[in-house]
């Protein structure tokens, strides 16, 4: 069940991040941006080995003893962060990939609205429900 999710901008500050068990918000919030240097780290490895061909999926980033943190960035250096329950051992890293394209899919949309300030939170109710059903979906 993935428990928090989160899209982090190019300049690595938070356009939208949710949790599900809220009592926890901020540990996720510091779970989220700690996994911000593995990210990092991940990009620059793969940007000297392939130049500019580059797998948007990072794959796991670090386990802890209670979660997963997955990770992916779009061709424009937007960051999203998934973190899953790691007593759910049921979930495969397909399911993971395919949580990611749900999401930037969702993200593309929200970005192509007009009326959205590129760089602004993110307040879009179709991105909250897309976020609403990973997190359910997974459970």
């Amino acid at each position: 069940m993935a428990v928090c999710i989160a899209v982090i901008a190019k300049e690595n500050y938070p356009l939208y991040i949710r949790s599900v068990p809220t009592q926890n918000e901020l540990k996720f919030h510091y779970t989220v941006h700690t996994s911000l240097d593995v990210v990092e780290e991940k990009i620059s490895a793969v940007g000297k080995s392939l130049g500019d061909q580059r797998e948007l999926y990072l794959g796991l980033l670090y386990p802890t003893e209670d979660y997963k943190v997955y990770g992916y960035v779009t061709n424009s250096k937007v960051k999203f962060v998934i973190v899953v329950d790691s007593s759910n051992t049921s979930l495969r890293d397909n399911e993971i990939r395919s949580m990611f394209r749900k999401l930037h899919n969702s993200f593309t949309d929200v970005m192509c609205n007009p009326f959205h300030n590129p760089g602004d939170t993110i307040q879009s109710k179709a991105f909250d429900g897309i976020v609403s059903a990973m997190m359910v979906q997974t459970g």
